[in-house]
């Protein structure tokens, strides 16, 4: 009896490794797995920019990051890059200049004003306080983006399969959410120079 139940339960062990090793994990899992600690990571990384330290950190700042980027960023923006690689499946320089053109036009403006609707509303605001900040906000925000994506996503879409676009989007966008946390953070007023003319935080 005792070699038959050890002998079972090697096969059980046996067939539970095996199974674990085939488990994958869902592309859009890994994305909001990585978005959930790389986003407050990134507020956090702000946050200490500002000044605070351990004993003040704004965490429910932070965990509104974390639960925006994995609930809400993560989902949406798997959805495009499938929607994407069903639009260009090849995987090659010219197709990935193509898709970070395409989405500069489209995901991203649309990118930018759910980051300041969603996070307003998260911290409670009423529609017309969100609406008020992402109009003030976004298109500043947007000029920044349109300088720095382009060529990430270019590498992306013609190096990165397709299944760790997601999480190599994520790690890329780690400085983009240091600097998100700042445009949402900063006062309405923009700061002006000592000639008096208004700071222009895009490239051009």
């Amino acid at each position: 009896m005792v070699p038959q139940a050890v002998k079972l339960l090697q096969m059980s062990l046996g067939q539970w490794r095996r199974g674990v090793v085939k488990v994958k994990v869902h592309p859009m899992a890994k994305g909001a797995l990585t978005y959930a600690i790389m986003w407050p990571t990134g507020s956090l990384i702000q946050q200490a920019l500002e000044g605070r330290n351990l004993k003040d950190y704004d965490w429910a700042r932070a965990i509104r990051f974390s639960l925006f980027g994995a609930l809400y960023v993560a989902p949406t923006l798997y959805g495009w890059v499938r929607l994407t690689s069903a639009m260009w499946p090849q995987t090659n320089l010219r197709t990935g200049v193509v898709k970070a053109i395409t989405e500069q036009l489209s995901y991203g403006p649309f990118a930018c004003v759910s980051f300041f609707m969603g996070m307003s509303l998260l911290e409670f605001k009423s529609l017309a306080e969100a609406v008020e900040e992402t109009k003030e906000k976004a298109v500043p925000t947007y000029k920044v983006g349109v300088c720095i994506w382009p060529f990430l996503q270019t590498i992306n879409f013609s190096l990165v399969p397709e299944h760790n676009r997601v999480v190599f989007v994520s790690i890329c966008s780690l400085m983009w959410t240091i600097f998100l946390a700042y445009m949402k953070t900063r006062h309405s007023e923009e700061q002006t120079e000592g000639d008096g003319t208004t700071t222009d935080l895009s490239c051009t």
